[in-house]
Parts: C-alpha cells; sequence; structure tokens
C-alpha cells in the first residue's frame, strides 16, 4: 500500500533549495519535475517582491541552462527551469526509489514536501539513502492515504483538488468540452500548460490512492 510523508529539509542541504530560495523573502513552490537523461525540466512559481534579482541569481547558477517565465499573474510568476542536477541530490533520492513529490513549498530557512512512495519500504529506502548522503530530513508525518487522517481529497494537495473540481464542474471532462485549459488556467492565474499537468497529476494521485490499494488487498 501506498504511504505518504511530510518532511522538512533546511534550504541550504539541497541543490534546488540553494538555487531558488537564497534571495531576499521569496516563497517558491513546485509544480511539476521532469527528469531527462541528465537534465531535469522544472516548473515552479514565486511570489518573489523583486524579479529582477531573483532571476539574475538563479541564472547565475552553474547548473542551470535556462530560466523562463511562463505567465505573471499580479505577484505571482510562474518560471520553467532546464537544469543539470548534480549526483546524488535528495530529489534524486526521491525519483530513484519511485517516489511522487505531490507537493513542495520553500523559502530562505526551510523546504516542507509532501512525499507519496508505493510501499512503506520504498520509503524506508528513501530514508535509508537520506541519512547515506547527509540529507538532514525531518520527517513530520506518515500515513496511509486511505486512512481516516488522509484529509478530504485522497491525497490531492488543495490546487490540484480546487482545480479538478473546477474542470469537472465546468464541463472539461463533458463530450463536447465546455471548457479549455486556457479558461481553466486564466480562473487560477496559471498557465495552461500548469492546468494540464496539474489535473494529470491528480488523476494519477486519485488513481493511486483509491483504486489500486483496493486492488493490492
Amino acid at each position: 500500500m501506498s504511504v505518504i510523508t511530510e518532511l522538512a529539509l533546511p534550504t541550504g542541504a539541497f541543490q534546488l533549495g540553494r538555487m531558488l530560495s537564497r534571495v531576499g523573502d521569496i516563497q517558491v513552490t513546485l509544480e511539476t519535475l521532469l527528469p531527462f537523461g541528465d537534465r531535469s525540466v522544472l516548473l515552479f512559481h514565486t511570489s518573489a517582491p523583486t524579479r529582477e534579482s531573483f532571476e539574475a541569481y538563479v541564472r547565475t547558477q552553474p547548473s542551470v541552462a535556462e530560466l523562463t517565465v511562463v505567465s505573471v499573474h499580479d505577484d505571482r510568476t510562474l518560471y520553467r527551469l532546464d537544469w543539470t542536477p548534480d549526483d546524488h541530490t535528495f530529489l534524486d533520492s526521491v525519483l530513484s526509489l519511485d517516489g511522487h513529490v505531490l507537493e513542495a513549498t520553500g523559502g530562505l530557512d526551510t523546504w516542507v514536501f509532501k512525499l507519496r512512495f508505493r510501499s512503506h519500504d520504498a520509503f524506508s529506502s528513501f530514508q535509508e539513502a537520506c541519512s547515506k548522503a547527509d540529507h538532514p530530513i525531518d520527517v513530520r508525518r506518515i500515513y496511509n492515504p486511505t486512512t481516516p487522517d488522509a484529509g478530504p481529497w485522497h491525497g490531492l494537495t488543495k490546487p490540484q483538488h480546487e482545480t479538478l473540481r473546477y474542470a469537472v464542474e465546468n464541463g472539461y471532462y463533458s463530450l463536447p468540452r465546455e471548457i479549455s485549459t486556457q479558461e481553466i488556467a486564466d480562473e487560477f492565474g496559471i498557465s495552461d500548460q500548469a492546468v494540464s499537468e496539474r489535473l494529470r497529476r491528480a488523476i494519477e494521485t486519485l488513481v493511486l490512492t483509491t483504486l489500486l490499494p483496493e486492488a493490492e488487498e
């Protein structure tokens, strides 16, 4: 049965934190992370009060190939980051064990992650990998998504829940389709690419936390 863990990590203890959260009073929220061979593509949004200094700092990092502004809505900016992770990074430990980043938010001092693994054994292997790599993780909560304390949304994050519910209620999955990803994006102030990825992750999470546990049992 899959397991979800909520943990904290010092910003300076992993590469992505050092790259994105070292400039002033900034809050970073991951949207999606896709590995492509030796490189990774990351979508994230920020509430940075000074975009220019933040973008300048990130672009000076040796592992960054390209930082692209996808959209800007009020004080929120959605970015695409093409970068080359260092070997044995914290996120590499997650991905190598088939883990999924459900939610991640970071600031100047701390990042908080919600991760899902397919089993307790996989999560134990992840903890062991973090210990060997000296990643100082602070595990705050561990639970099975089908237990009563898993929350009302079966492992979905609040943005995933709100976006999927809005899409269903407004006919995105109707035939013919009654609303587009761009219209959904306008509602939430994100890009249509981010909407598509958020819906995909939401559906994947629902399957993994509701249908697959029943099959395993």
